[in-house]
């Protein structure tokens, strides 16, 4: 947002500097960009008259004149401007005048005609208009007076950067409202006076969608003269505004969207067909915007059309058959409130982002159409002429916005600000901004002005009485608290410990999406609805993950394409499972999961290039389970899943509950899912492995340690880890160690049955065992084992 600092100071002049101004609006909140001259410096430049005008003798192109500036004598000037003819008021760089660059000007001859002075144009005194030719001043222009102060170029362009809430700001009325508050200064507004119909002519307007345009008002004007001169002190408003001058009626459009911020539309009368008509888009509608761009309308837009079709982009862009031309005599002007959400990025999605689109997306006054229209009614008539008719005005107040009546508790502003601000101090804030405040015990009640539709909840009024208080004035003040120790269990284990460990063995730590692709994730998980997102971010990621297998084997594929030979990933996250017993209908539980995939090392002349095998995963998790001291409460069982080969897939164990999947990839899924030959996985509960036993101090035992190896043959089917869980027993406290050291099948061991050789260590804290003791131990876990698993010593 841009505007001239002298503008402003019409309708609220406090008595501070300019960068006293640009400080004040920065600290409240609407950040100034920057200040810059309205016009380069330059001196020496009058108004002047050109009394006579003849051609040079020696020059076609160049004209002898005579101007007036004030003085005794005439000025004999030679011009080269097309435009410079007789009687024009006109900008004098008289002698000794200079101009910006440096450009001195001085007494000289052109083609032997004297010339004591220069008629200007706008570039040459460094104003950024275009025109051709020299500036054509206003003929009640007074002669003799310094240009300077002629156009107020003593003024400075400010360019506020607004933020989205601040629209009400998106007009001069917003920023002097805003300057007013702050400074404790009224606010001196134009009188806006109705202006009397000069005739019955009126234009029928139905509005078919009320919800999305709850107020429109439309007024015929008659006899309206379009090639009349848009005065200068307009021009100079809008160019200092940041918008070019194009023709009397649209800059008087323009001048009420910088003076107001609402947006304004002229149609021409004559090219309309039946009553106005505000109406969402149809199918078949199509529409040439003002830069000759032909679009077709989607049906979620909402259109200004007539009984022919439509005319404009109800809020964002007018159409080029109804806009006015030089040859319109008649116009209709539209002042109207659209729903911002009705407005919001619809021009974006055309690839339009117009000043009207800009405010009517972030809202304007619902209440101000009927005075911006009376206003722009008397501006027109008054510049161009013509006889206006009824405002007829279309309005739902059911649909209208409503202002928000707020409680501010004087508890909340304290605990907020860390500040008391007084009683009558916060009344008054609040009522210099528009609000109507009611004081209630404990606190107050302020309604918001209808300008004002950011005000909604508390914080927000909290924040308009320190905003406008002013934070420099709140005194800085080191918080105050307890110190406290923070709880802290010895025994909870550190998720950064565990990436740790894996980081450490080799593996790189994954940070994949939660979302994922409905049908890749189907394979993994046949049978099993998962969370589908209303709105993804494409059709790849529209499915919360049911595991954070999916997004670490597409990790995998991705690192293979790319000629990775050894992939090892882990990840710690979120996994989703609809569970209809728990809140919003999914249970969100932390995993840690890893890969791995290609051979068992790097490339090493010295070390066979093996592939990775179900037991090397299985390695690394048992390294994890390890960090709990005491991983013998874990176990593995074999078991079956649908994205696991059948044989090399176990669940994990802790006690008796399933906590994790440990697997190789099912050899039918490799392809589909991208990868290139065995890729083992797992994935555990994190809080199954995040607590962890804490160590007791106990003596070490001065006596002797004694190992007896014992071999025996089971049935293939039973697992190593439960004939060792069934030693550790009956064992005792003497039984210290257990170790599988052999597994063997072949010759001397019947088909179907494996000879397990387990390392036994016993040992004592207070004596020698003996060796009786030692044999009876051994000959009890023996026993014990015949009985469990039918085993047999192995001869």
């Amino acid at each position: 947002m841009k505007f001239s600092e002298s503008w402003l100071r019409e309708w609220v002049n406090p008595a501070i500097s300019t960068e006293e101004l640009s400080e004040q609006i920065s600290m409240a909140g609407l950040e100034v960009d920057g200040v810059e001259p309205v016009a380069a410096e330059f001196n020496g430049v009058l108004v002047g008259e050109v009394v006579e005008c003849g051609q040079h003798p020696d020059a076609d192109k160049l004209r002898v004149t005579k101007v007036n500036v004030g003085g005794e004598e005439l000025l004999d000037i030679v011009c080269g401007a097309a435009n410079c003819r007789q009687g024009l008021k006109v900008a004098v760089a008289t002698v000794g005048a200079e101009l910006p660059g440096g450009f001195k000007i001085k007494k000289a001859k052109l083609r032997g005609q004297p010339s004591h002075g220069m008629l200007c144009s706008f570039t040459e005194l460094g104003i950024d208009i275009e025109s051709d030719g020299i500036i054509e001043l206003p003929v009640d222009a007074p002669v003799g007076t310094d240009i300077r102060e002629y156009l107020a170029l003593d003024d400075r362009q400010i360019e506020v950067d607004l933020t989205p809430n601040r629209a009400d700001c998106l007009g001069l009325v917003g920023l002097a409202r805003e300057v007013g508050v702050l400074n404790r200064v009224a606010v001196t507004e134009p009188e806006v006076a109705a202006v009397a119909p000069a005739t019955d002519a009126a234009h029928g307007i139905r509005v078919e969608a009320p919800e999305h345009c709850p107020r429109y008002l439309g007024r015929v004007v008659k006899n309206v003269n379009v090639q009349a001169q848009t005065p200068l002190w307009m021009q100079e408003k809008l160019r200092r505004g940041g918008i070019r001058s194009i023709d009397a009626v649209v800059d008087i459009t323009n001048f009420l969207l910088l003076e107001y911020g609402q947006p304004m539309h002229a149609f021409d009368l004559a090219k309309l067909n039946g009553d106005i008509q505000v109406r969402m888009a149809r199918a078949g509608d199509t529409l040439t915007l003002l830069d000759g761009t032909e679009v077709e309308p989607r049906e979620d837009t909402l259109l200004i059309a007539d009984d022919k079709g439509p005319l404009a982009l109800a809020g964002i862009f007018g159409g080029e058959h109804s806009g006015v031309t030089g040859e319109t005599t008649e116009v209709l002007l539209e002042c109207a409130f659209f729903n911002p959400l009705s407005i919001i990025g619809k021009a974006r999605s055309y690839g339009l982002h117009t000043d009207s689109s800009h405010r009517f997306e972030r809202g304007v006054d619902p209440q101000l159409q009927s005075k911006v229209m009376e206003r722009a009614t008397a501006l027109l008539t008054e510049i161009c002429g013509g006889e206006a008719g009824p405002v007829v005005e279309v309005k739902s107040d059911d649909h209208l916005p409503k202002p928000a009546t707020i409680t501010l508790r004087r508890e909340k502003l304290d605990a907020l600000l860390g500040h008391h601000i007084g009683d009558e101090d916060v009344a008054e804030i609040l009522t210099r901004l528009g609000c109507e405040v009611s004081t209630l015990e404990g606190g107050w009640q302020a309604k918001a002005p209808s300008w004002r539709f950011d005000m909604a909840i508390e914080q927000d009024l909290i924040e308009e009485v320190a905003r406008i208080y002013g934070y420099n004035s709140i005194p800085n003040l080191a918080p105050v608290a307890k110190l406290t120790m923070t709880d802290h269990t010895e025994a909870k284990l550190p998720l950064k410990r565990l990436r740790s460990l894996l980081v450490d063995r080799g593996f790189q730590e994954a940070i994949t999406y939660s979302f994922v692709d409905p049908k890749l994730q189907a394979r993994l998980h046949p049978g099993v609805d998962p969370m589908m997102l209303p709105n993804p971010i494409s059709s790849e990621m529209s499915a919360m993950r049911l595991s954070l297998w999916t997004g670490l084997l597409g990790a995998v594929a991705h690192n293979q394409a790319r000629q990775q030979v050894r992939v090892r990933l882990f990840e710690t996250g979120l996994r989703f499972i609809p569970d209809a017993d728990v809140d919003m209908g999914v249970r969100q539980e932390p995993m840690l999961a890893a890969v791995i995939a290609g051979t068992q090392s790097d490339e090493h002349w010295d070390m066979a290039a093996n592939t990775v095998d179900f037991f090397d995963l299985k390695g690394d998790l048992e390294a994890v389970l390890g960090l709990t001291n005491d991983p013998h409460q874990f176990g593995f069982r074999a078991a079956q899943h649908p994205a696991l080969h059948p044989g090399q897939c176990a669940e994990i164990l802790k006690g008796d509950q399933v906590v994790g999947l440990i697997g190789a990839i099912h050899p039918q899924h490799e392809k589909k899912l991208g990868l290139n030959g065995r890729t083992i996985v797992f994935e555990i509960q994190q809080d199954a492995v995040l607590t962890r036993q804490l160590p007791e101090a106990q003596p070490v035992s001065r006596f002797p340690a004694n190992r007896r190896d014992i071999a025996i043959v089971v049935d293939e089917a039973i697992p190593a880890g439960d004939v060792e869980k069934m030693i550790r027993k009956v064992g005792g406290n003497q039984l210290v160690a257990v170790n599988l050291f052999d597994v063997y099948r072949g010759k001397g061991v019947n088909e179907g049955q494996k000879s397990l050789a387990i390392a036994l260590t016993l040992q004592d804290v207070e004596r020698t065992l003996e060796e009786k003791e030692i044999a009876e131990a051994v000959e009890n876990i023996v026993a014990t084992l015949k009985s469990e698993f039918n085993a047999q010593l192995r001869d």
